[in-house]
């Protein structure tokens, strides 16, 4: 489970990434080379919007999770070290699910209990998570991709080493370079990869601290259609990385976490 908190915190920061990305660069100059591309202030913004979006009609959706450990194996072969899938449902309290276990490596898991699961960032004052990834981290536009039949944009991101950040998130963002992919008609963010230019502690880097290198990638694809468009939601995450826990303990961590059959909640 630590894996997945870790994952989680990651997972937060690069969102928080996309959502300054798409905010920050559209008021930057931004000029692409070709002059067919669209007006960076209000495709970024709509791209945003749409992100903003999601993230409030998140709570209307059902949805299951698998979590995978995966492994190599002394023979070289790909392996999985435990996979579980878990039903999530809204309680209605914004940002809080039921999770229950459904399955546990293939079997089913009849008489799980549910479990309350908080889904949102509290703090109070101060800069917020996403300002503070904003004011910590240098975007630029750099090029459009043709990918699966579909234009996307591609939005670079890198850390300000002058930058002082005042939430964990952003001093996690700090450490993180890498690019985001925004479909050019749908204006939704289609993936997000990054790497660690440094290590990254977490807890203080009591609990872990993760070497530099280490890697997380996130998809999005449409879930639902509804009479004002699809909707789109997070399907992956990837966390790939070495590091060390408790500071004696070497770690190795390649967690997969997929998120499908988003249904609205009854």
């Amino acid at each position: 489970m630590l894996h997945l908190t870790i994952g989680r915190s990651l997972l937060r920061a690069v969102m928080l990434l996309v959502l300054a990305a798409v905010g920050v660069a559209a008021a930057q100059d931004a000029a692409l080379p070709n002059a067919a591309l669209p007006d960076a202030a209000s495709f970024l913004g709509a791209a945003r919007e749409n992100l903003a979006k999601a993230s409030k009609i998140q709570g209307r959706y059902a949805y299951k999770e698998r979590s995978t450990e995966v492994h190599r194996n002394p023979f070289g072969k790909i392996g999985s070290g435990g996979v579980r899938v878990f039903e999530m449902r809204p309680t209605g309290e914004p940002g809080v699910f039921m999770r229950r276990l459904l399955e546990d490596d293939g079997a089913p898991v009849p008489d799980a209990k549910p479990e309350r699961v908080e889904r949102r960032s509290r703090r109070p004052q101060g800069r917020t998570s996403i300002d503070d990834a904003a004011a910590v981290m240098k975007f630029t536009i750099v090029r459009r991709e043709r990918v699966n039949g579909r234009d996307q944009i591609v939005v670079r991101f890198e850390g300000d080493p002058a930058a002082a950040p005042e939430t964990r998130e952003g001093r996690i963002a700090k450490m993180l370079a890498g690019h985001i992919w925004i479909d050019e008609q749908a204006r939704e963010v289609v993936r997000a990869e990054a790497t660690a230019t440094d290590d990254v502690s977490y807890g203080l880097g009591m609990v872990v601290r993760l070497r530099k290198g280490a890697r997380i990638s996130m998809t999005r694809a449409p879930v639902d259609s509804t009479p004002e468009g699809q909707v789109w939601m997070l399907t992956s995450l990837r966390f790939t990385g070495e590091g060390r826990a408790m500071l004696i303990r070497k770690l190795t961590v390649n967690h997969v976490i997929e998120w499908f059959d988003y249904q609205v909640a009854g």
